[in-house]
């Protein structure tokens, strides 16, 4: 009797010691990561878009009061309303727009930006909206000796730094000065400071030739053909917010209404 009370004690002292194990297994197991918060949410939460632009007539300038508008500009400003939320405008160094996002200085960059490989890596891209190119400029009194490729990889350009306009003269093999933004490019050709710029193909329609603030300046030779996008922060839920807004959008005709007033609606594309 005593030999079978001995037995039954061991036997419940092993299922107790297995039981603390597995209790033990089971406390040292890591406990599973939150779901990531929602970029939607945060931005509700605090009230504002805050939009990362540069100065980029059409797509983002001021008027004369001092207000953003451009083709870029509105469309933000009515995303932010169909979200509930004030837009907020903020000026960025555009080498830096990926560290701005992530830090959540910014929001969104929203300014004509080209959907390179890099961009598309480094964030959670929109839908393409608009068709772009990258275009040189010359004063017009030379532009008739710069119209092929090849005549124009002599010159010293000026291009914003860290942009689609740098990575072209850069593949030319061109001599280039980099500068805050495509406005300053602009302004260094006219001033002789460079021969030319390469900036995108919509400001040139909007800011070089007749009628403009270069009238002196003209485009000559378009380098390639690419597409813009609006950024979020890696894994953002506003990317897909803003694919609906766009379609919504261009359904409804707001979109083409927009890029009539700017005089982009020829690059538009369709949602």
């Amino acid at each position: 009797m005593k030999k079978m009370l001995a037995l039954l004690l061991a036997a419940v002292m092993v299922l107790s010691l297995a039981a603390c194990g597995s209790k033990k297994e089971e406390a040292a197991a890591p406990a599973e990561e939150p779901a990531a918060d929602s970029d939607l949410a945060y931005v509700q939460g605090k009230g504002t878009l805050v939009v990362g632009i540069t100065e980029f007539e059409p797509m983002d300038y001021q008027d004369a009061s001092g207000s953003w508008i451009g083709f870029d500009a509105d469309m933000a400003a009515a995303f932010a309303e169909s979200l509930g939320v004030d837009v907020e405008f903020q000026i960025i160094d555009w080498d830096n727009k990926v560290f701005e996002l992530d830090g959540k200085t910014i929001d969104v960059v929203w300014n004509g930006m080209t959907l390179t490989d890099e961009v598309t890596s480094a964030m959670e891209c929109s839908n393409a909206y608009c068709n772009n190119a990258q275009v040189v400029i010359v004063p017009s009194a030379v532009a008739d000796q710069y119209q092929d490729v090849d005549s124009v990889k002599s010159l010293n350009f000026a291009v914003e730094s860290g942009s689609a306009g740098k990575a072209e003269v850069e593949a030319l093999g061109a001599t280039f000065t980099e500068v805050a933004d495509q406005a300053t490019a602009l302004l260094e050709v006219s001033s002789g400071t460079a021969d030319a710029a390469v900036i995108d193909s919509l400001m040139a329609a909007a800011m070089v030739g007749e009628g403009t603030s270069y009238v002196d300046l003209t485009y000559t030779v378009g380098l390639n053909s690419e597409e813009y996008g609006v950024g979020f922060r890696k894994g953002s839920d506003l990317a897909a917010a803003l694919n609906d807004f766009f379609k919504a959008s261009y359904e409804d005709g707001s979109m083409m209404a927009c890029a009539e007033t700017y005089g982009v609606q020829a690059a538009i594309i369709a949602q």
